[in-house]
């Protein structure tokens, strides 16, 4: 018998931009022997009435209301080593596609139905493919050509400015501590555990987008570009 994750608190469903939609949850783990609470989103991109969903977040019943009257749910999208615990939920019950980058091991034993490579097949139109080549664990982020460029990404990029209604004080109070908050920030902890280099942030900024959309934090807005090119000049040890 399959077993889901719970539907923990979360926000509204926000429309970032015309068909393209955020909706903010909790995210309660463990690593190295911590528990650990904080914020998730799952965008929402529509198109032709069909949904695509990435970075899934399980939601309520009262969400998933709302989420089945933006349109039909289409496409579930990984494009994260680290996350993917809610696929299964909507795969399940809406008969979705799951779309997946190539090698990726998925939760209840699903398996991916279209792979996702820079060159192949898209979900939606107006989409590209970005994958982090050197990383050691699958990663990688989509481009939507609308509004000057909407950068999507999992775990590569946050923009967790503060934390949020979602966070448990002892989670806030150890990411303040570990400098985790800040515009499109890069975590070191992340980086570590990839083993990313620098040669794929470079080939990341050649691409043209000004605003972020992140599993994890606010929308960057117009600034995305040069608030990620900041980051990346302050990090020491690639």
């Amino acid at each position: 018998m399959t077993t889901y994750s719970p539907s923990w608190p979360h926000s509204d469903i926000k429309q970032i931009f015309p068909n393209v939609f955020m909706v903010t949850g909790t995210n309660i783990t463990q690593f190295a022997g911590s528990d650990l609470q904080h914020s998730r989103n799952m965008i929402i991109v529509r198109q032709n009435g069909e949904l695509s969903l990435i970075n899934t977040v399980r939601l309520t019943p009262q969400g998933l209301n709302a989420l089945e009257a933006l349109g039909k749910i289409t496409n579930v999208i990984r494009i994260g080593a680290f996350h993917g615990r809610d696929d299964a939920f909507y795969l399940d019950r809406y008969k979705a596609t799951l779309w997946a980058l190539p090698g990726m091991v998925h939760e209840n034993n699903k398996t991916t139905d279209i792979e996702l490579t820079e060159q192949g097949q898209m979900p939606f139109a107006k989409c590209s493919l970005f994958v982090f080549e050197t990383s050691v664990h699958k990663e990688g982020c989509l481009l939507l050509d609308q509004e000057g460029g909407i950068l999507i990404t999992c775990d590569s990029i946050k923009n967790w400015v503060d934390a949020d209604e979602f966070f448990s004080d002892e989670s806030a109070k150890l990411y303040a501590s570990q400098g985790f908050f800040g515009q499109a920030t890069i975590s070191t902890v992340w980086l570590d555990a990839c083993q990313v280099k620098q040669t794929d942030f470079e080939r990341l900024l050649k691409l043209k987008f000004h605003h972020l959309l992140s599993a994890h934090g606010e929308p960057l807005l117009n600034q995305a570009q040069e608030k990620l090119k900041e980051t990346i000049s302050t990090i020491k040890n690639w």
